[in-house]
């Protein structure tokens, strides 16, 4: 079975720990005017922190929308102690406080990071969180648990530095159930795990699909696509 915990090593906790550090010395250097808010900006979109009309915002990464109890109860701390007692969860799989004080944002990421949790790549022109099934794991028409491959897209893209500055946000989804609830068609890039007359295991690839100002339905591009060919690539990168 999957192990639906991918961010509580050890490892991560300390890298989430270091980036909370990190922004907490640039929300000081902000607060007290050595930055400019225009200089603030891309620092403050690399954690997750939007500036709305009357408060700033914090957007929490959950990968592939997988979360522990223990994290299921720091997002509710979160809420009560720094927000308005709730949040709202995304059609991303991720979840978002809109009234939280910019001063209490690097606690309230230390607290995540303690829960293997962040809101790294959750802004910005980056790929965005990969997300999957809602019933992924579950669903009794799924050919395979997709969150493995969520997962090792998950790794690949997080802070890698080739997609932190793209022309625009990007986006991924991947469904492995004969009904297809991950909505790949509107994402930039759609896989679909399939089976080919042979038995193999592979994906239908689309791409080139959206719901921004001008909702675009993708295009498959590749009828199935091998897994060992998508495990080759991976290694290679």
């Amino acid at each position: 079975m999957f192990d639906a915990r991918p961010t509580m090593s050890a490892a991560n906790i300390d890298y989430y720990r270091h980036r909370a550090a990190q922004f907490r010395s640039q929300v000081e250097r902000r607060l007290d005017g050595s930055l400019t808010e225009e200089e603030f900006r891309p620092l403050r979109l690399m954690n997750g922190v939007y500036l709305q009309l009357h408060a700033y915002m914090l957007r929490v990464a959950i990968p592939y929308g997988t979360l522990s109890p223990d994290q299921m109860r720091t997002l509710a701390l979160l809420a009560r102690k720094w927000d308005k007692g709730y949040g709202h969860f995304t059609t991303r799989q991720n979840i978002q406080y809109n009234w939280p004080k910019l001063v209490d944002i690097p606690d309230m990421l230390d607290a995540l990071a303690e829960a293997g949790l962040h809101a790294i790549q959750t802004s910005g022109n980056t790929i965005r969180n990969v997300t999957t099934d809602a019933f992924a794991g579950a669903a009794a028409d799924e050919i395979t648990d997709p969150r493995p491959y969520a997962e090792l897209l998950r790794l690949w893209s997080t802070d890698h530095g080739e997609f932190q500055f793209l022309p625009r946000k990007f986006k991924i989804a991947i469904s492995a159930g004969k009904h297809e609830r991950a909505v790949i068609a509107a994402h930039d890039i759609g896989l679909r795990v399939v089976r080919n007359a042979a038995g193999e295991t592979g994906f239908e690839v689309w791409i080139g699909g959206g719901l921004g100002r001008t909702p675009l339905l993708g295009q498959v591009v590749r009828d199935f696509l091998p897994r060992r060919i998508c495990c080759l690539m991976s290694k290679r990168s």
